[in-house]
C-alpha cells in the first residue's frame, strides 16, 4: 500500500519474535528489515515461528539494514540498560530513523541519568526524528495508566500502584529471575549483583511526578524476598517454609518525609490471585482492578507495535510515554 510505515524490528528475541508475529497482521505496516547477533542469513519469519518466509533476511549490520529497508521506524528490543543500548540509538538516531523501544531505562532516564537524557534528546532534535521508551512496566502499568487515569480528576494528592503475580505458572527462567527456592543469604547475593531486580520502578516513580508536576525531594528503591511459613510449588521448583519464594520491590517518590508515590512490585511462587491495581487519592479518589494481572509479553508487543503510526505525528525529541497522555494538572498552592 502507499501509505504502509516501513518498519525495522531490531533484536529478535521472545519480545522481538513477539513484535514479529503482531506486526505481520497490522493494517498499514510493512517489515523491511530485520537486525540480531544471532541467525543471521536466516529469514525472520521462520526464527519468528510464523511457518512461512517473509522476504527479510536478518543481519547483524545495522547500518546495511537501515540503507536497504529505508525504515521510518525502528522497533528497539536488545537490552533493559541505556548505557549499553546508547550506541545503538545514536547509529539509528544518526541515520534519521524514528525509534521505539523496550529499553527500561530509556522510559524516563532524566532521574538517573539526566546528562545522557540531555545529550540523546539534543541529538534527537538535531536529527528531526522522535525516541520513545516504552512497554508494559515501564510503558503503561505502573506510570502511563495512572497518569491517564488522573486525567479525570481535579486534583491529586497521592499514587499507589501495585504489581502482584504468581509465578507458579510462568516458565522456569522467570521462576529462577525472582529468587525462587534461594536461601535469603542467596537471595541477597544475587541482589547485590544485580541478577534479581525488576527494572523501571524508579523511571515510573519519576515519570508519575513529572506527569503531575510534583517536585520530589528523592526517588528510592528497596528489594527483599518474599518468604512463607508453609510449602509452595510449581511445576518446576518446590519452596520449602523459610526458602525464598520470589521478590518485593517497592518505588517510591518522597516529598517533605511524604510518601506521594508508591509502586509496589511482587512476583512469588504461591502469591494466590495475580493482580493490577491503582489508587489514587485526589478529587474524586480512583481504584481501579485488573484482577488476573495483565500479560507481560503480549502487552509489551502490543504497547510496542501500536506506538508505532503514533510517534510519526508528534514532534521531533526525547519522548516518554506521560508526553503521549492526559494528566491532572496542579492546582495553585
Amino acid at each position: 500500500m502507499k501509505n504502509e510505515i516501513r518498519v525495522v524490528q531490531f533484536g529478535i528475541g521472545v519480545i522481538g519474535r513477539g513484535v514479529t508475529k503482531a506486526l505481520v497482521k497490522k493494517k498499514d505496516m510493512k517489515i523491511v528489515g530485520a537486525i540480531d547477533v544471532a541467525n543471521v542469513g536466516k529469514d525472520l519469519g521462520e526464527v519468528a515461528g510464523l511457518g512461512r518466509k517473509l522476504g527479510v533476511k536478518i543481519t547483524n549490520n545495522l547500518n546495511q539494514a537501515v540503507k536497504l529497508g529505508k525504515p521510518q521506524v525502528v522497533i528497539h528490543t536488545t537490552s533493559s540498560s541505556l548505557k549499553k543500548v546508547y550506541p545503538e540509538l545514536e547509529k539509528l538516531i544518526k541515520a534519521k530513523v524514528n525509534v521505539v523501544s523496550s529499553c527500561e531505562e530509556l522510559s524516563y532516564p532524566h532521574q538517573k541519568a539526566p546528562a545522557l537524557a540531555a545529550r540523546l534528546d539534543r541529538l534527537v532534535k538535531k536529527c528531526g526524528v522522535t525516541v520513545l521508551g516504552t512497554g508494559v512496566n515501564p510503558g503503561f502499568l505502573m506510570d502511563a495508566w495512572p497518569l491517564f487515569m488522573s486525567g479525570v480528576c481535579t486534583d491529586v494528592k497521592e499514587v499507589k500502584v501495585s504489581r502482584v503475580q504468581d509465578a507458579s505458572s510462568r516458565r522456569i527462567p522467570f521462576q529462577e529471575k525472582i529468587g525462587a527456592g534461594k536461601t535469603k543469604k542467596e537471595f541477597q547475593k544475587l541482589v547485590n549483583e544485580g541478577k534479581i531486580r525488576h527494572v523501571g520502578l524508579p523511571e515510573s516513580v519519576a515519570m508519575i511526578a513529572a506527569g503531575l508536576g510534583w517536585k520530589v525531594d528523592k526517588v528510592t528503591e528497596t528489594i527483599g524476598p518474599i518468604l512463607y511459613r508453609k510449602t509452595v510449588k510449581s511445576g518446576y521448583i518446590t519452596v520449602k517454609p523459610g526458602r525464598v519464594a520470589g521478590v518485593k520491590q517497592v518505588g517510591r517518590g518522597w516529598s517533605k518525609g511524604k510518601a506521594l508515590i508508591t509502586l509496589n512490585f511482587e512476583a512469588s511462587i504461591g502469591a494466590g490471585e495475580s493482580y493490577d491495581s491503582v489508587s489514587l487519592k485526589g478529587t474524586p479518589n480512583m481504584d481501579v482492578i485488573v484482577k488476573g494481572g495483565t500479560h507481560g509479553d503480549i502487552a509489551t508487543v502490543a504497547m510496542l507495535t501500536n506506538a508505532v503510526p503514533r510517534i510519526l505525528e508528534i514532534p521531533p525529541g526525547l519522548k516518554a510515554m506521560k508526553d503521549l497522555i492526559i494528566s491532572s494538572v496542579p492546582n495553585k498552592a
